[in-house]
């Protein structure tokens, strides 16, 4: 197999170092990940592809191609596990609350966490024959699809491929005198994958599907292979279907098809389960009958027609959004050596644009209406007992995941997250109840797909009431950037309303007139305390926001006022003995810390609490909180830092973040403290693998380029030196404007802004506040010296 010589490599770093200062909009071509070589690590080398429901590896095998495949609804755990599963809940656990806030009044803090994590922590059941063994359970691998084709000569041009333009892995060799090419893609409006191996000479194809599920039927008829299997533990039943379309003769013996003397193999690809997203039973899904509808929509559809599908599918959604920010030097170097590159202090600015449109590629492929929303990695698992259990984490990691859904331009991928908040009210308002006695609903660290909102069960990690306010946060910013009335009372509204009952209920007063969330934990460090600040911050959003909703909606007025007065009395942001905005109530934060969590900035970000012009104290404690923190951390970690430093419009330092998002990792192991980065294929290093890293980095560059959670349209705020000259098109402000930005020599040259709706808007650059009259659907542009 051919490498990329070093010689080359050396020569284009130099032309790279020569020229990364160049002028915007020259760079035409695909967005390309490439590889000289196939895959051999699943984490760190295979490739993403996705159809929103399925999420699939492909490694370029030359041998034997292996895709390996997930799907979100396959999950492990929950009653079918085992009959004593119960959401987590603890009948009664609510009355051992009032000890655990007398011995907290009292200054007895071991021994009010000791009663909080004995009775407060939500209930799991252990069979260690299951794996993983915990009722909770984790989401699932389906499986694998290896597919062999015989070679004869040695292996040449070798070339492995995602092109994230089109959303299309490609793999082409040559061997001896004969040429290979493989396409893979996913196909959303049609529900399934299809793969395509073609090659100029007749060859030979054996394909096989591998899992590590019970299997309960295997059959091939007619073109079509069918696999049905079940999990071991909780007896979730799936079926796996492909059709197969070639110029070749088919056998299938043994669980192998094999096709001879074929130029071209097609496989349409899909599953399906049994889950329902419906509390409490979860299931029900006629999955096979589901198939057998995908299967015959796509009977008369070749890969061709499919391709055009997709093609039009994707590019309707990716193209909203372009950033050039010169010319890319180097997209002729392999994607791994280019990141090697880049992390020894090779300036490449196309290597920038190629991760920032990485995640909105990742979120297309990963989520879309009707789907299953991101976990932890995404769609993308191979194991029966990840990292995590691969669940959604919503003390950052699953809220991280959609930052860049309504920014960028992607509102429809934002759906998924929300339809999934709906459907856990209400196990959530039982949890609320049985833990807390309070009314509304709450969902704390860890969420499987089963309705478990419980405490999870060790403190200080397992304990979060918050994520359920947190959650939605994100139905209230669907609507600040749609604009979509209908949307805010039917769906976004209720839930909103039902998360406010929870903190009014579960605030106490602290003797001082002031409103606490006592017991707390700030998430996953630190000990018991009668009030972390990231729950005073999260309490105070979703009162705000729901009061606001319900002006808006001209409902609810006693509500509203209600909830404002509450969040009136929360106790204001405490800064420290050291000037930084303090992590809990007590002052007790440690200057050399260097945890990767940094909760108490929640209302830097995502929230709007704190701006550098409104609160500019709690901003600047803010800042000194950030900088003792570091710039270290996991890659999501790294990602928030990076938001957090485009808030406080530090350009130069959230550049310095992003660029950190990037360095190389290698390692399969998981490391808590420093080990953020991203592997070579791009996917975000925690370590091990997490896609909110990628995600929040792609929020990140947005936030660095335009801003509008203050209500005014602010542009370039957080502009780094490394990016100056560029062009952006397609972001989104809040009010449901869409924005375009050109910039030179540092400085704005113009924006544009229109909006399908009239209406009046601030904008600001360089500290120069301009009012806006827009007309529904009329781009309107200024230029530099408007700002004057």
């Amino acid at each position: 197999m051919k490498f990329f010589p070093p010689a080359l490599l050396a020569l284009f770093l130099i032309i790279l170092n020569g020229q990364s200062s160049a002028q915007p909009g020259s760079n035409s071509t695909p967005l390309v990940l490439w590889y000289d070589s196939p895959a051999t690590e699943w984490m760190t080398q295979a490739l993403p592809i996705g159809n929103g429901h399925v999420g699939v590896m492909f490694f370029g095998g030359v041998e034997e191609e292996r895709l390996q495949f997930s799907e979100g609804s396959l999950w492990s755990g929950g009653k079918n596990a085992n009959a004593e599963y119960n959401f987590g809940i603890k009948k009664g656990a609510s009355q051992y609350l009032p000890k655990v806030r007398e011995l907290l009044a009292a200054g007895k803090l071991k021994e009010a966490h000791e009663l909080a994590n004995k009775e407060l922590t939500g209930a799991i059941h252990e069979k260690k024959e299951n794996t993983p063994s915990s009722d909770f359970g984790a989401q699932q691998t389906v499986g694998d699809l290896y597919v062999k084709v015989s070679h004869q000569g040695a292996i040449q041009n070798y070339r492995r491929e995602l092109n994230i333009s089109d959303a299309v892995g490609k793999v082409s060799y040559d061997a001896g005198s004969s040429h290979f090419e493989r396409t893979f893609m996913g196909n959303y409006p049609s529900k399934v994958m299809a793969y395509q191996f073609k090659s100029s000479t007749p060859e030979t194809y054996s394909v096989r599907f591998a899992t590590p599920h019970h299997q309960e039927y295997e059959q091939f008829a007619k073109n079509q292979y069918t696999f049905g299997g079940s999990l071991k533990d909780n007896h979730q039943e799936f079926e796996t279907v492909y059709r197969i379309d070639t110029d070749g003769k088919t056998a299938f013996k043994d669980g192998i098809l094999t096709v001879t003397n074929a130029k071209y193999v097609v496989l349409v690809h899909t599953v399906a389960t049994d889950y329902v997203m419906q509390f409490p039973t979860y299931k029900g899904n006629d999955y096979k009958k589901a198939n057998q509808t995908t299967m015959a929509k796509v009977a008369a559809k070749k890969f061709d027609a499919l391709y055009a599908e997709q093609q039009k599918d994707y590019h309707s959604l990716f193209d909203r959004v372009s950033l050039r920010l010169g010319k890319d030097q180097a997209k002729n170097i392999p994607t791994n050596q280019r990141q090697i590159a880049y992390s020894k202090g090779h300036a490449d600015n196309g290597l920038e644009e190629l991760y920032f449109q990485y995640g909105r590629y990742l979120m297309i492929s990963s989520t879309r209406p009707g789907t299953m929303p991101m976990s932890l990695q995404g769609k993308w698992n191979d194991s029966t007992n990840p990292p995590w259990a691969n669940d959604y984490h919503t003390n950052i990691n699953v809220q991280m995941l959609y930052w860049p859904a309504e920014v960028t331009n992607l509102p429809e991928c934002h759906l998924p997250l929300m339809e999934f908040t709906k459907s856990i009210v209400e196990p959530g308002k039982m949890a609320a109840k049985e833990f807390f006695n309070a009314k509304g609903w709450i969902v704390n660290t860890m969420l499987n797909a089963y309705g478990y909102t419980s405490p999870g069960w060790d403190f200080p990690w397992g304990f979060f009431p918050g994520g359920a306010a947190w959650l939605s946060q994100h139905l209230w910013e669907h609507y600040a950037f749609t604009n979509d009335k209908t949307f805010l009372k039917n769906t976004a509204y209720p839930v909103m309303k039902e998360a406010s009952l929870f903190w009014m209920d579960y605030l106490t007063d602290d003797g001082k007139g002031n409103l606490v969330s006592s017991p707390s934990y700030s998430p996953e460090q630190g000990g018991i305390s009668t009030g972390a600040t990231m729950d005073h911050e999260i309490a105070w959003d979703i009162l705000n926001n729901t009061a606001e909703a319900a002006n808006v909606l001209g409902i609810d007025k006693y509500f509203a006022e209600n909830a404002t007065k509450i969040r009136d009395k929360i106790l204001p942001l405490q800064i420290g003995k050291w000037k930084q905005l303090q992590e809990w109530r007590e002052d007790v934060d440690d200057s050399t810390n260097h945890h990767r969590h940094v909760s108490h900035l929640f209302a830097l970000h995502p929230g709007k609490q704190i701006s550098i012009t409104k609160t500019p104290a709690e901003a600047e404690a803010a800042k000194v909180s950030l900088n003792a923190r570091g710039d270290d951390g996991t890659g999501w970690s790294l990602a928030w830092k990076v938001n957090f430093w485009a808030r406080l419009q530090d350009g130069n330092r959230a550049h310095k973040l992003f660029k950190s998002v990037l360095r190389p990792v290698s390692s399969l192991g998981t490391n808590m403290a420093d080990g953020g980065g991203s592997y070579s294929n791009l996917l975000c290093a925690h370590p091990p693998f997490q896609l909110d890293g990628n995600m929040g980095s792609t929020a990140g560059v947005a936030e660095m380029l335009l801003q509008s959670q203050t209500d005014i349209i602010e542009l370039l705020p957080a502009l780094p030196d490394a990016w100056p000259a560029g062009e952006v098109q397609g972001l989104k402000a809040r009010g449901n404007v869409t924005v375009g930005e050109v910039w030179e020599n540092g400085k704005l040259v113009s924006v544009s802004i229109i909006s399908p709706e009239a209406q009046k808007r601030t904008l600001k650059y360089g500290g120069k506040a301009i009012l806006a009259s827009l007309t529904a659907n009329a781009r309107k542009t200024f230029v530099l010296a408007d700002f004057k």
